[in-house]
């Protein structure tokens, strides 16, 4: 897996259906208030397809989110948006940490049938800042598919390039295919498909390009509470940042778990 390969699928996905941001990004259609909160209680805290709670092996890991959006009528926006996390204490340094901070803003326009997304996302870890990865997006929305690019733009990739130094994050990129449909009243099928590229470097120091996957459905119970479910993982057993010296059940990070998520949504 190139990232040549994932620009062109990337571009083809512009042309025919267009594109969208998946993970921890503003909501896909302007709020009907220009500010908007969520929080959510879910039982694995899955990103691109791997646990971010790595101390336990087993797949009922609960995290708590939540964050805040605000949509500007001209089409810009800010927003917020926070999880309890356990694996930044496995970095070199051993630092101590256990919530992720995002922090984003970006631009929303129409580009003729396209409804398309530009903006910019820092992952900010307090007290463990080798792991601070800040990406740059592109994407957008056509239907019911959509398609997102991200490249990294700070030197290190969730410490890849500050804590282990076998090549720079930078360039690291991450495309992301989804599908949205309401099947039926209240419920709306998900499935998505990810894939991340390192550079050379990287790839040459033993961490792999992987893909990651979901498939599931949310159910709308109505007053801003969703329901949702969706099986969740990747494909490379030993990808980053799998801590095999912790975990001897030769359980990886990037297992397939049934992921359930409860939001608020206000």
């Amino acid at each position: 897996m190139k990232i040549n390969c994932f620009q062109l699928a990337f571009t083809t996905a512009l042309v025919l259906s267009g594109t969208a941001f998946a993970q921890t990004a503003a909501p896909e259609a302007p709020p009907a208030e220009p500010l908007s909160f969520n929080i959510s209680v879910v039982s694995n805290y899955k990103f691109r397809g791997q646990d971010q709670d790595q101390s336990k092996t087993r797949a009922f890991k609960p995290a708590l989110q939540g964050g805040v959006d605000y949509a500007f009528e001209n089409g810009f926006y800010l927003g917020n948006w926070n999880s309890t996390v356990n694996w930044t204490k496995y970095l070199p340094s051993n630092p101590s940490n256990s919530v992720e901070i995002d922090l984003y803003g970006g631009y929303k326009f129409k580009a003729g049938p396209l409804d398309m997304d530009v903006g910019a996302l820092t992952y900010y870890y307090p007290g463990a800042s080798g792991a601070n990865t800040t990406e740059l997006y592109l994407g957008g929305t056509y239907g019911p598919v959509s398609a997102k690019y991200s490249r990294t733009v700070s030197r290190g990739y969730f410490g890849i390039g500050k804590e282990y130094l076998i090549g720079e994050g930078r360039g690291t990129g991450y495309l992301n295919l989804a599908f949205a449909q309401e099947v039926a009243p209240k419920v709306t099928l998900k499935a998505s498909l990810g894939f991340t590229s390192y550079k050379g470097a990287v790839r040459d120091a033993g961490i792999p390009n992987y893909m990651d996957y979901s498939v599931g459905a949310s159910y709308d119970l109505g007053s801003g509470l969703a329901l949702s479910g969706a099986v969740v993982g990747a494909n490379k057993k030993s990808s980053y940042v799998y801590p095999a010296s912790v975990d001897s059940s030769g359980k990886s990070i990037n297992k397939s778990t049934l992921v359930v998520m409860l939001t608020k949504t206000l």
